[in-house]
């Protein structure tokens, strides 16, 4: 599905906290938080290894793409998933190549230059974990 992840063998919390510092380094913020298992937990009493969700958003990129196609909403912000396995806590950043890929040919050229600004600034991101 995505081909931006990365595994560390730390703690949940301090994966994301450096997830947020390199996020922050290349210009996103986090957005929302949706704590996947603690949902599964509330609302069906599931137990499930922690398992986030975090909207990161980069303003300058969003404003961007918001010019080129006001529709673009639908697709934003940029989710990344921390979620706890075997081997440590494991990192997924959604791609945009592949996530502005469900648009009309003539859209993905009118964003073709933000989308190729976002992924390298979250390859650039991952790459400093």
């Amino acid at each position: 599905m995505t081909d931006l992840r990365k595994t560390l063998k730390t703690s949940l919390a301090e994966a994301r906290a450096r997830l947020e510092a390199a996020l922050k380094e290349e210009g996103f913020g986090i957005l929302t938080e949706i704590d996947v298992a603690a949902t599964l937990k509330a609302r069906l009493g599931l137990e499930r290894p922690p398992y986030l969700i975090l909207g990161a958003c980069n303003p300058n990129l969003a404003a961007k793409a918001l010019e080129a196609e006001p529709d673009i909403g639908l697709l934003l912000p940029c989710n990344a998933v921390l979620r706890e396995g075997g081997e440590g806590v494991e990192i997924l950043l959604q791609d945009p190549k592949g996530m502005f890929q469900v648009l009309p040919p003539e859209k993905q050229e009118a964003l073709k230059p933000v989308v190729e600004e976002a992924r390298s600034r979250l390859e650039k991101a991952l790459a400093k974990l």
